[in-house]
């Protein structure tokens, strides 16, 4: 594809990141002099887009004269402060992993310190801030109790109409206050509507990790990088880690047939594309012939061009409420990426009764089922008396 992406409005701070996690990044250094950029604002974005520790190495291992001392000595101290915390992070990963074991949870981690290091080759070279693992759903409460036992507090509760937590919602998380720990458990890889690579055949396909004495497990290579893909795209690519992470990754021997599967399945195929061109011209990832079978047509290129604009600033998608320009492109942005059969499953899916109708209209559990033709009765009435903020 001749299509090249629009980069100017992305700050110079991000390009020079951008340049700097290259696989060839030695390359063009010379055009950068202190006096053109604000190198404060750099690391800000370098903290932003969760990139300190890389950025660290890049500078140790390069001896890049450019980036300004103090900064370099910023990198350093936060790039050692990673690393304590997934130090912490890979003993609780171990120690959840033995405790579930022993009821017979199966576990499979899907971020953290395993990703780092099948990604990275080392758990201190990626961020990450909890972990984050997936759990058969029947076996929920059962973690739960065990969590609890163990001091973790669910940190949130989450408020359900006729179960619809099961499809409409994909974890919830608990905190340790003492630890300063924070746990995920998912019951699905993303939030619904929308169909999922089962649970039998994620177990089937895991992989188990060499950084902890006691079994931990982690998703196969093709379920990892299709997890990752629609991740990332589903936050717009908003972190340039998680592009980072599609680099890597596609460093890796990979089974495409595996992987073009599972897109098909899902109906996603669109996401894969426009990761695949992103980590193509963002980053400079050789195209392969296996990788230009999902930029054939027009639909990646106008993903990945959708997703620059979270590149031309920092955008945190969990900092609610967003700037108005943000959430209408976001909104907008999360249809664009649907497929066909995704945006029927979705606009469906709105039929089916919100929290904020029983909190509108209360009426006992046994009456529930009437919310369904209430519903646009109820949504029009909420516009009515609530101003449209987007």
């Amino acid at each position: 594809m001749d299509n090249l992406l629009n980069i100017e409005n992305i700050p110079r701070e991000v390009r020079l990141i951008l340049n700097l996690i290259k696989a060839d990044s030695s390359k063009g250094f010379s055009q950068y002099k202190t006096s053109d950029l604000d190198w404060d604002l750099f690391l800000r974005y370098v903290m932003h887009h969760r990139l300190h520790p890389r950025l660290h190495l890049k500078c140790k291992e390069e001896k890049i004269q450019f980036i300004p001392s103090y900064i370099k000595d910023q990198l350093m101290h936060l790039y050692r402060r990673n690393t304590l915390l997934m130090l912490q992070l890979s003993g609780e990963m171990e120690l959840v992993s033995r405790l579930f074991a022993k009821k017979d949870i199966d576990t499979i981690f899907l971020k953290g310190p395993v990703v780092a290091q099948d990604l990275y080759g080392s758990i201190s070279h990626r961020t990450s801030g909890d972990l984050d693992f997936l759990i058969p759903m029947e076996k929920l409460d059962e973690a739960e109790t065990i969590l609890v036992e163990q001091g973790y507090e669910k940190d949130d509760y989450i408020e359900t109409v006729l179960n619809d937590w099961k499809w409409r919602h994909h974890h919830v998380t608990y905190y340790h206050p003492l630890k300063q720990m924070k746990l995920e458990i998912h019951w699905r890889l993303h939030p619904g509507p929308g169909k999922e690579t089962s649970f039998h055949d994620l177990w089937k396909r895991k992989r188990v990790s060499s950084i902890t004495q006691f079994p931990v497990y982690y998703l196969g290579c093709e379920d990892l990088f299709h997890f990752l893909v629609v991740h990332g795209a589903r936050h717009g690519w908003s972190r340039l880690r998680w592009l980072d992470d599609i680099q890597q990754i596609l460093k890796q021997p990979l089974n495409w047939e595996l992987i073009t599967s599972l897109f098909k399945q899902n109906y996603q195929t669109q996401m894969a594309g426009q990761a695949i061109l992103l980590a193509n011209q963002l980053l400079g990832v050789s195209l392969s012939i296996e990788m230009n079978q999902f930029i054939k047509r027009n639909r990646p290129y106008r993903l990945a061009q959708e997703a620059i604009f979270y590149l031309e600033q920092m955008v945190n998608l969990h900092n609610n409420p967003l700037p108005k320009d943000v959430a209408v492109h976001h909104q907008r942005h999360v249809i664009h990426l649907m497929s066909i059969q995704q945006k029927l499953g979705y606009f469906l899916s709105l039929m089916h009764p919100f929290p904020e109708d029983v909190a509108l209209l209360p009426l006992p559990k046994k009456m529930h089922l009437l919310y369904y033709p209430l519903r646009p009765l109820l949504w029009a009435w909420r516009k009515i008396r609530k101003p449209v903020l987007f």
